[in-house]
């Protein structure tokens, strides 16, 4: 897992929502967590995370790693966690059902997963808040390439 990537404002109101990025493969998750935040440069970009394969840089999911993402990246206004596929939606959802691992606010969201990402990425840093972050990743799904 990467360390946030870029700054934000700290603490509570008018603080960033972040985002975590979970994929099966820690270069995967890398890599798309950079593209979000360097397509949401020009200015204080929202904190983002990824939180890729596992501890030992294997493919997979590991709750250590998202938990310690999502921690990296709060700043009170709540925290973005998108996934890729199966067992990390699995992973995310029992997280967020155990409610003592994760930042208060911290949601799983339903979109695709790089356009989702740029889309929450540059969403939250606007200013947005938690529901409207996840309203624009999820509305990536709409984006037809056709």
């Amino acid at each position: 897992m990467s360390a946030e990537t870029t700054g934000g404002a700290a603490g509570g109101q008018g603080a960033p929502v972040g985002v975590v990025l979970v994929s099966h493969s820690g270069p995967v998750a890398e890599s798309v967590a950079a593209m979000a935040a360097g397509l949401a440069g020009g200015g204080d970009t929202a904190p983002v995370a990824a939180a890729g394969g596992t501890p030992d840089g294997g493919l997979g999911t590991s709750a250590e790693l998202i938990v310690k993402a999502a921690r990296t990246v709060d700043r009170g206004a709540g925290v973005a966690i998108l996934v890729d596929l199966g067992s990390a939606v699995l992973t995310v959802k029992s997280l967020v059902a155990e409610g003592d691992e994760l930042p208060a606010g911290a949601r799983l969201v339903d979109a695709p997963f790089v356009e989702g990402a740029v889309a929450a990425v540059v969403t939250a840093s606007s200013g947005a808040d938690l529901d409207a972050v996840a309203a624009a990743a999820g509305e990536a799904y709409g984006y037809r390439k056709e």
